[in-house]
Formats: C-alpha cells, structure tokens, sequence
C-alpha cells in the first residue's frame, strides 16, 4: 500500500487538494490534526491514531491547532473494499472521542459544581460571621440566607457547564473559548452588588464570592475542554 507522511507544523494550514485524497486514506501519526469544513469552519480535532477519508467530504484545509508538529500518514489502498472499512473506522474514532470529552466534561463539572457550592456557602458563612449582613436593601430590606448562596451558586454553575458543552461540540478550540467567555461572564456579575443598595461590606463581599466560585469552575472546566483524548 504507497504511503507518505504530511508534515504540519504548529499553527499551519494545509489546503485539501480533492485529487490528491480520492483514494487515500489519512491517520494522525503525531500531534492533532483540525478538519476546515466546507464552509471555512472550525471542524472536529483529530488526536493520535484517528483515522480520517477526504474524498466527498468538502473538507477544504487541514490545520494543526497546536504548537508542536503534527503529522499525517497518508496511505492509499488498492481495493475500493477497504474505502467503507476505513470511512467506518473513522466514524467510530470521531464519535467515540468526542463522546469521551462529554463524560469526562460531565465528570469534571459535578466535582466542581459540587466544590463550588460548599466553599462559596462556608465563605458566606466566614463573612456573616466576621459582621456582614448580606441585606438586600433593593430587594426588601431581606437578607440572602446562606442558602441562597448555595442555590445561586450550583445555578450560575451550572450554566457554566452547558456553555462548555456547547463549544465542546461545536469549537476547534473549546478550551481557550471557554475560558474568555467564562472571565468576560465574571467580570460582569461582579457589577450588579453595587448596584442594590447594599452596604459596602456587602457589596465586597458578594464580589468576593462571585471571584471564589468562579476560580472553582473555572479552572476545571477549561482543563476538562483542553483534555484531548487519544
């Protein structure tokens, strides 16, 4: 079976010539290789041992969304047989990573959902016990019980979670995405405790604990999107 090797290094692209792929075959020898789908977006990232066929796909660029080298084997069968045995392994290789992604992001979020919760009440808890009441003058004068904290806590948690889903299936690059979407979210919730009424101490308090469960989730989640499988 004639065989060549397709070098990528960090940050390249390398546009898909349709009848340099009309019978061969592709597997990620090294590094991770992304798919530029027809229309000019990102596709899925390949990881070490993936399988992949070009031919009527509309895949227009392969790219190396890493720093280091990537590289291609790119074999070329004989049999026409072996086209549908390599394009179902290939299936089976993107559907299977991408499904681990999905458990191990699960995974990660209930831990950190969890953490989250029970650090950001026991801070509360510090907090109230140091002096602050936590009264909500725009809100009726009521004070926000600690668990309130929790409940608003795992809510905003979890919201965090389904944003990392969401570009965990459709971005090249859930990671870095996730991690500017969750900062500019954070900057911005840290806003609305000047804007109630509340005491000074309230307001720095409420900041702060914005700041302790996001420096929670954050973390976790984008070291669960940036874990490639393979």
């Amino acid at each position: 079976m004639p065989a060549r090797t397709l070098a990528l290094p960090g940050g390249a692209r390398v546009p898909v010539v349709a009848a340099q792929w009309h019978h061969a075959y592709g597997v990620v020898t090294r590094g991770q290789v992304q798919l530029e789908l027809r229309d000019g977006a990102p596709g899925p990232v390949l990881g070490l041992d993936a399988g992949f066929w070009l031919h009527g796909t509309g895949v227009r660029a392969l790219r190396n969304p890493g720093r280091r080298t990537a590289t291609v084997r790119i074999l070329t069968p004989h049999l026409e047989a072996r086209r549908n045995d390599m394009i179902s392994s290939t299936d089976t290789g993107i559907v299977s990573g991408r499904a681990h992604g999905f458990r191990r992001l699960a995974v990660t979020a209930l831990l950190a959902t969890v953490a989250a919760m029970v650090v950001t009440t026991l801070a509360a808890a510090l907090a109230r016990a140091a002096g602050v009441d936590f009264e909500i003058p725009d809100g009726g004068g009521e004070t926000i019980p600690l668990g309130g904290f929790t409940v608003v806590t795992g809510f905003f948690s979890l919201v965090g979670v389904v944003i990392a889903a969401v570009l965990l299936r459709f971005s090249g690059r859930p990671a870095r995405r996730f991690g500017w979407t969750a900062v500019a979210l954070t900057a911005l919730s840290i806003v609305p405790p000047f804007l109630v009424g509340a005491a000074a101490t309230t307001a720095i308090a409420l900041v702060g604990l914005h700041l302790v469960a996001a420096a929670v989730m954050i973390p976790a989640l984008t070291w669960s999107l940036g874990v490639r499988a393979g």
